[in-house]
C-alpha cells in the first residue's frame, strides 16, 4: 500500500532522514520505532504532505504522492493523528468528528451556518455518519460534551475517530499512547486492531510503548539517527542486537531480547 524509497530530508545542516526505505503491506499494522530524534515524525510529515522530501519517493497505492500538499494527500485516502492531541477543544465531541466528515464534502464546517437547503441536507448526513463513528469507538455517550472535558485516553480515541471520519485507506498514528495509563493503552490497542480487522484500514504506528507495539504490530521498522537499522516481524526485531543497543537498551524491556550490557 505504501512504499518509502530512499527518502532523504535535512533541516539546515541536520540530516533527519538518510536513504530510508521500507514498505507497508495493505491490511497490516506497521510500527515505526526508534529513539527520540530518529526521524519518525519527520517521515510521517512527509507521507502526509506536511513536508516534501529532499530526495527519494513516497508511493501510495502505486502513485507518487511526495509532491502533494496535505489536503490532497488526505483526499487520496491518508489520514493521521499527532503526537500532541489536536482536537477542537471548544467544540463538542460530535462536532470534532463532523469536522473530519466535512473534509469529504463540497461544504466547509462553517458553511453549515448559512443554512442553505443543500447544505442542510448534507449536514444531516454528516451528523448521522459522525454519530455512527462515535458509536463505533464507544464515545457516543460523550457526544454533547466539550472535547476538552474528556480524559486524555478518550481524547486520543476521539482523534482517531476524527481521522476515520475522512474515510481513509491508511491511517498514520503518531504516538497515540503518549500519556496513557496501562488500562487506557490496552483499550487503545484494542481499538486500533478493531479498526484494522473490521474496517480493513491499514495502520502505520509511531510509538514508544513497546508492549503495545509488540502486541498489535504485524511488522516493525526501526529508525536510528534517520536510518533504517532493522525491518521485520516483532519477534525478529526484538531479537536484533543492533536494535537492543540503539533503542531498547536492556533485555528486560523486551522479553527474549539480547542484553546491551556484558
Amino acid at each position: 500500500m505504501l512504499s518509502i524509497k530512499v527518502v532523504q530530508k535535512s533541516f539546515g545542516g541536520l540530516k533527519a532522514l538518510s536513504n530510508v526505505s521500507f514498505e507497508v503491506m495493505e491490511g497490516d499494522i506497521k510500527a515505526l520505532i526508534g529513539p527520540n530524534g530518529a526521524g519518525k515524525t519527520t517521515l510521517l510529515n512527509i507521507v502526509s504532505g506536511i513536508y516534501q522530501p529532499d530526495g527519494g519517493e513516497v508511493l501510495f497505492l502505486g502513485e507518487k504522492i511526495d509532491h502533494l500538499d496535505s489536503k490532497t494527500v488526505a483526499r487520496k485516502g491518508i489520514s493521521r493523528t499527532f503526537q500532541h492531541v489536536e482536537l477542537f477543544v471548544n467544540m463538542t465531541v460530535l462536532e470534532n468528528i463532523m469536522v473530519g466528515r466535512y473534509a469529504k464534502t463540497g461544504y466547509g464546517f462553517f458553511s453549515s451556518g448559512l443554512k442553505l437547503p443543500a447544505v442542510g441536507r448534507e449536514e444531516a448526513v454528516i451528523r448521522k455518519k459522525s454519530e455512527e463513528i462515535l458509536e463505533y469507538i464507544n464515545l457516543a455517550y460523550r457526544k454533547d460534551e466539550n472535547a476538552s472535558s474528556l480524559p486524555i485516553g478518550e481524547q486520543r480515541i476521539l482523534e482517531i475517530g476524527r481521522a476515520l471520519a475522512t474515510q481513509p485507506r491508511l491511517v498514520l498514528l503518531d504516538e497515540p499512547a503518549a500519556g496513557l495509563n496501562i488500562r487506557e493503552t490496552r483499550n487503545l490497542g484494542d481499538v486500533i486492531r478493531k479498526i484494522r480487522d473490521e474496517l480493513k484500514i491499514t495502520i502505520v504506528l509511531v510509538e514508544h510503548d513497546m508492549d503495545l507495539v509488540m502486541r498489535i504490530s504485524d511488522s516493525v521498522t526501526v529508525l536510528n539517527f534517520g536510518e533504517v537499522i532493522a525491518d521485520g516481524t516483532p519477534l525478529e526485531v526484538q531479537k536484533n542486537r543492533d536494535v537492543i543497543i540503539a533503542y531498547l537498551g536492556d533485555e528486560e524491556i523486551i522479553p527474549g531480547g539480547y542484553s546491551a550490557h556484558p
